[in-house]
């Protein structure tokens, strides 16, 4: 996993084009309505959002694998960095719900945030990868915010830095006397990573005619 400096956490992108502002916007729009019912609630804020952020890159992953089926061409190892960035951000879920227990009203929400941003993000994939894949890394631009308000919050001892579970331990290979706030460093960096990820993907099919398996862009 690569090792992040503040300011290379903190990296943001300027969106470039109408899809670009597009992605970006809808993103914010999703951030206000996650900031007005969580608040400072970042451990419930990280379990639902978490169930959200994992659905991006299995979705991706399935459609370039289908497309790769389809084309008989090679996807480039997208399809493995797609469902290991799934793979990852489920263990976030798996480990915050270890911190932060769900109430039967987050349960509901994250099933009807499920059905609905699965659909909506499968559709925006098969019709706009590269807008899709734009998305996803504006989406992690704000999960690394999320996580670094988190982390200030357990610093300034407002939120108690108990014991990092052992499901945490035992992904990030951390240490018996491991904490909450050595678990938040590491999701952030994961999130960050994902964010450069989804960003180099869209640069991809934004610079050549054809993406990584060789058809045209943004089919």
């Amino acid at each position: 996993m690569t090792r992040y400096t503040d300011e290379a956490l903190s990296n943001r992108r300027a969106p470039e084009g109408l899809r670009d502002r597009f992605a970006l916007g809808l993103v914010k729009f999703m951030r206000v309505f996650a900031d007005l019912f969580f608040r400072s609630r970042y451990g419930h804020r990280a379990v639902v959002l978490e169930t959200v952020a994992a659905v991006p890159g299995m979705v991706g992953g399935l459609l370039q694998h289908l497309k790769s089926l389809r084309h008989i061409r090679d996807d480039q190892g997208w399809i493995k960095e797609l469902l290991d960035e799934a793979e990852n951000e489920r263990m976030h879920l798996m480990t915050f719900i270890e911190i932060a227990r769900p109430s039967v009203f987050e349960r509901g929400v994250i099933m009807v945030a499920q059905v609905l941003f699965y659909n909506a993000y499968f559709f925006m994939y098969l019709l706009a990868p590269r807008t899709a894949h734009r998305f996803v890394a504006y989406l992690e631009e704000e999960a690394v915010i999320s996580y670094t308000h988190y982390l200030e919050a357990v610093d300034r001892g407002e939120l108690e830095n108990v014991a990092a579970p052992q499901i945490a331990r035992d992904y990030w290979e951390l240490p018996v006397t491991a904490r909450l706030r050595d678990v938040i460093v590491k999701v952030r960096e994961d999130e960050a990573g994902h964010r450069d990820v989804n960003h180099r993907f869209a640069d991809a099919l934004t610079r050549s005619p054809a993406d990584p398996t060789g058809r045209k862009a943004g089919v």
